[in-house]
């Protein structure tokens, strides 16, 4: 009887020093897991919370903005979340963006996505982080007049880049996408006469 006893008091003493190591196990466990998940959340939640929509542009704006880069050599590439050539082309407008920013070359994207579309191109944005300033088209502006008044021969095709010398003028321009080498050679055309000579052509989405 004794020994059911002392066997009884011996496993009960067991399971209480079981549950107390899990208890301690769980609580150690808590704080790490918790640090982490905020560790990885705050990031993305710090830049949504920053994140600034595209500024509108019309026209006349984009004449302005022309203006601004006066001096400067710029190329001007107008995409959309919808167009796919855009989505697989833009990821490479920012890799040269960066790779020629030292040299003096300076990019702008504009957007031409609807006002329903904005929350695709928030989240295309945030993913691909283009180092260079993006605008967007403004809403119940006269599209066709906007296309002849960028580029006489842009009928809407999707993307399109322009490329600028430093005196304004366009050097050439792609109506739909290039390979790399082609869009680099652009890229150093932008920087003087001695390169110009960009081909244009079409192809892309409508």
């Amino acid at each position: 009887m004794r020994n059911g006893t002392q066997q009884s008091r011996h496993h009960r003493r067991n399971l209480i020093a079981f549950a107390l190591l899990l208890a301690l196990a769980l609580v150690a466990a808590r704080p790490g897991r918790t640090q982490t998940d905020a560790g990885r959340a705050a990031p993305h939640a710090g830049k949504a919370a920053g994140a600034a929509d595209p500024p509108l542009i019309d026209l006349a704006g984009y004449r302005q903005l022309l203006a601004k880069y006066r001096g400067k050599a710029l190329v001007v590439n107008f995409w959309a979340t919808w167009c796919e050539p855009c989505r697989d082309e833009y990821p490479m407008i920012v890799e040269l963006a960066k790779e020629f920013k030292p040299q003096g070359v300076s990019v702008v994207g504009v957007d031409m996505d609807d006002e329903s579309d904005m929350n695709l191109v928030r989240r295309f944005i945030a993913r691909t982080q283009p180092p260079f300033p993006n605008y967007r088209q403004k809403p119940g502006i006269d599209l066709d007049a906007f296309y002849d008044g960028v580029n006489p021969e842009w009928k809407g095709t999707m993307p399109q880049t322009i490329f600028y010398r430093r005196d304004g003028q366009i050097v050439g321009f792609f109506l739909g996408t290039r390979s790399q080498p082609v869009f680099e050679q652009a890229f150093r055309a932008t920087l003087g006469p001695a390169a110009s000579g960009v081909e244009s052509g079409h192809g892309g989405a409508q």
